[in-house]
């Protein structure tokens, strides 16, 4: 984990807005609400993902992770897709297919994992 924690989480707000900004821009259909994710195991904090940080507004596509990388299905739904833990994504699977690749990597926990 890196010391810079209030820079870290500055510079992901930021991004956030920019892409929630592209996407305004472009006059995509509404994303799903943000999503919080269950904490497991030795998670450092929660994990809320944004829809609007993961969407190009150039190109929007969900079927970019759905229903390849995440289920789609309700969450009241009793088919549930497996817990995403850090060793699924080193492995390439769920959030990993794309973080460590060709987004940021896992070296700074502050990047997905509120204190």
């Amino acid at each position: 984990m890196t010391s810079s924690h209030g820079g870290s989480r500055w510079i992901t707000a930021a991004l956030g807005l920019l892409a929630a900004a592209a996407v305004a821009a472009k006059e995509l259909p509404a994303l799903p609400q943000d999503l919080a994710l269950a904490r497991t195991g030795d998670s450092p904090g929660q994990v809320t993902f944004r829809h609007v940080s993961h969407v190009d507004a150039d190109k929007a596509s969900c079927v970019s992770c759905h229903p390849r990388l995440f289920s789609v299905l309700g969450r009241s739904s009793e088919k549930r897709a497996p817990a995403v833990t850090h060793a699924r994504m080193e492995k390439g699977e769920a959030c990993g297919a794309c973080h460590g690749k060709k987004a940021f990597g896992f070296d700074d926990c502050t990047a997905c994992h509120a204190q």
